[in-house]
């Protein structure tokens, strides 16, 4: 067993039984995205039940412009060093843009690495009737599935942008398929991204796995957010559906400020923050500076 892993019957770990229990219960669920170990174990330690690696990763951590960029490879890093931060939430690793699009084999063999390799309990697909098959293979696998329907950012380039999805009443039939399909096929939650409040309603009472919004109103069964979005951490303009709690990049400039201010006004460090020799050999140094200076006189 390693280090991070729960202990067996631990009442406490967030697992995607006790998930689904909160929607039948009426009991909203937390996640969040967490991208390295200092911030999914704050995230982790204030209670959150679901950690999302999230592809964003791409453009909150590594400046890519979109999700589409980022590798297997990197998203296996950042998976391994989320887990080692966490004990209690459920974590979640987004498999990345074509490995799983492209060949459904290869798809099983890319989301066991995150559960193998990467310490995920489950992965994140976008895509809703056209992944069923591959939902149903990774479950075969015991691979838990999150689903993601509505604004599907590896979809960009196809949907001409970051859109709000299911507007019309075509749209809505599709989206609410989209959703029941994945439902049925056996996905632990569905992720309803960027649509309506009232197509976002219909598909959680349409749907028994709970529904995770993101931009899709306060009617889901859960909400999850950027971690660097709710502390102002990114140098993106927000979306209208993020709220920030805390001015982190105002808190983190002006310490580094401070700290600048304070070496260049010799401040810092002070000697309360320096090492210091013992007595006796700060006294025998102290002879032998002494005879130094004396002979070369």
């Amino acid at each position: 067993m390693s280090l991070t892993s729960p202990r067996f019957g631990d009442a406490s770990k967030v697992t995607i039984n006790s998930i689904q229990e909160k929607k039948q219960q009426g009991t909203p669920i937390t996640c969040l995205t967490a991208y390295d170990y200092a911030s999914s174990r704050l995230v982790d330690q204030a209670g959150i039940d679901m950690i999302l690696v999230g592809d964003s990763l791409a453009m909150v951590v590594l400046g890519y412009e979109n999700t589409l960029p980022i590798t297997m490879d990197e998203m296996l890093h950042h998976t391994r060093a989320v887990r080692r931060g966490v004990k209690r939430a459920l974590v979640i690793a987004d498999m990345p843009y074509a490995s799983y699009q492209v060949d459904e084999k290869q798809a099983v063999k890319n989301a066991a690495r995150f559960i193998k390799d990467g310490g995920a309990e489950a992965v994140k697909i976008e895509g809703g009737e056209k992944r069923v098959s591959l939902v149903h293979r990774l479950i075969d696998a015991e691979i838990p599935v999150m689903g993601h329907v509505g604004l599907t950012p590896q979809s960009v380039n196809m949907m001409g942008g970051y859109r709000v999805q299911g507007k019309t009443m075509n749209a809505i039939e599709r989206l609410v398929k989209d959703a029941v399909a994945l439902d049925r096929a056996g996905a632990f939650s569905i992720v309803l991204e960027g649509i309506p409040r009232e197509v976002a309603r219909i598909v959680t009472e349409e749907v028994e796995s709970p529904t995770i919004g993101i931009g899709a109103g306060p009617d889901c069964d859960g909400q999850v957010l950027v971690f660097h979005d709710i502390l102002n951490l990114t140098d993106r303009e927000p979306a209208k559906f993020v709220r920030q709690y805390v001015d982190g990049a105002a808190l983190i400039t002006g310490a580094v400020a401070q700290f600048k201010a304070d070496v260049e006004a010799k401040t810092f460090p002070a000697d309360s923050e320096s090492y210091h020799l013992p007595r006796e050999t700060q006294a025998a140094l102290e002879t032998i500076r002494a005879r130094k200076k004396a002979m070369a006189r």
